[in-house]
C-alpha cells in the first residue's frame, strides 16, 4: 500500500479530524496509560501521531528487541516494507535515530544521499519526506518514532512539535510498560503459589506413602528431582496427578464391584423366592 499523494484526500482529512496541539499532546501518558495494553496503545500512538504533527501522513515505531530492530505498531498508510528495507540493510532514517539516539530529517529522499538504498526504494513508493524521532523507553536499548509524508520538506514547519509528542509518547510507553511489569509480576505471584500448593501436596503424600517426616519427604523430592533433571513443581506435579487418578480408579472400581455384588445379591434372592 502507498501513501496518498492527493493535498486534496489530506486537506478532507484534516477536516473531519483536527490536529491535535502541543499542549494536547502533552496529557498523552495520562490519556492513553490505560488503554486495552501496550500493543494497543502504540497503534493508537501512530495514528495520533499523524493527527499532532504538521504534514505527517503515515507513522511507525521501530524498537530493538533480543537485538534486532523491528516495527511493532504501523498506521494503515504505512507502505509495506518500507521499515523492513532499512533493518535489512542496517541503515536508514529510522535505523539511525534508534542507534544513536539523534533525530533523522531527510526533506527530499530524491536528493538524500546519506542511505541511497532505502531513498531509491522509499522514493518509489511514493514517500518523499522522513522524520525519525528517538523515543526513551525504559528497558529497550533503541527506539523511535517514524513520519513519513509525500511531499517535499513537509516536516519543515513542525518538528518542534514532533520532538514534544515523541517526549510525551515516550512517557506513555513507560506507563503501559511498568502496568504491563506489574501484571507479570502478579502472575509470577500466582505460580509461585500454584507451585507451593503442588509441592505441599506431593510433601503429603511421601508422608503418608513413607511414613517420614515434612521434611524427610522434600528432600527426597528435591534429589529425585536433581538426579531426573526434573523441575521440582513439575515432578510434584506429576506425584499428584498420578495418585489422584490412582484414587479415582480405585473409587471407580470399588464402586464397580458394589454394584456388580449388588446385582448377584438380588439375582440370588429372586431365584430363592421362584423355589
Amino acid at each position: 500500500m502507498t501513501l496518498s499523494a492527493d493535498p486534496a484526500d489530506r486537506g478532507h482529512r484534516d477536516e473531519q479530524q483536527p490536529r491535535a496541539t502541543a499542549p494536547e499532546s502533552a496529557t498523552l501518558h495520562h490519556a492513553l496509560a490505560g488503554t486495552g495494553g501496550l500493543d494497543t496503545l502504540l497503534r493508537d500512538l501512530t495514528d495520533r501521531a499523524v493527527l499532532a504533527v504538521e504534514g505527517a501522513e503515515a507513522c511507525s515505531i521501530t524498537v530493538r528487541r533480543d537485538g534486532r530492530l523491528l516495527t511493532v505498531a504501523g498506521t494503515s498508510g504505512l507502505p509495506s516494507g518500507l521499515d523492513q528495507c532499512q533493518y535489512e540493510n542496517g541503515d536508514g532514517p529510522c535505523v539511525r535515530a534508534a542507534d544513536s539516539d539523534a533525530e533523522q530529517h531527510a526533506p527530499d529522499l530524491s536528493q538524500e544521499d546519506r542511505w541511497p538504498t532505502y531513498a531509491a526504494y522509499a522514493h518509489s513508493r511514493g514517500v518523499r519526506t522522513v522524520l525519525a524521532v528517538p523515543l526513551a523507553v525504559d528497558g529497550e536499548t533503541d527506539a523511535a518514532l517514524n513520519l513519513y509524508a509525500t511531499t517535499e520538506g513537509a516536516f519543515r514547519g513542525s518538528r518542534t512539535v514532533a520532538r514534544a509528542f515523541a517526549a510525551n509518547a515516550s512517557d506513555a510507553i513507560n506507563a503501559a510498560l511498568s502496568i504491563e511489569r506489574e501484571r507479570a509480576s502478579a502472575g509470577d505471584v500466582r505460580t509461585a503459589l500454584l507451585s507451593r500448593s503442588v509441592i505441599d501436596q506431593a510433601i503429603g503424600i511421601l508422608m503418608a506413602q513413607e511414613r517420614c517426616t515434612a521434611q524427610t519427604a522434600l528432600d527426597t523430592l528435591r534429589r529425585v528431582s536433581q538426579d531426573a533433571n526434573i523441575k521440582l513443581r513439575d515432578l510434584c506435579g506429576d506425584l499428584v496427578a498420578r495418585t489422584t487418578d490412582g484414587a479415582s480408579d480405585r473409587a471407580s472400581n470399588e464402586a464397580s464391584d458394589g454394584a456388580s455384588h449388588g446385582r448377584g445379591g438380588a439375582s440370588r434372592r429372586r431365584a430363592s423366592q421362584r423355589r
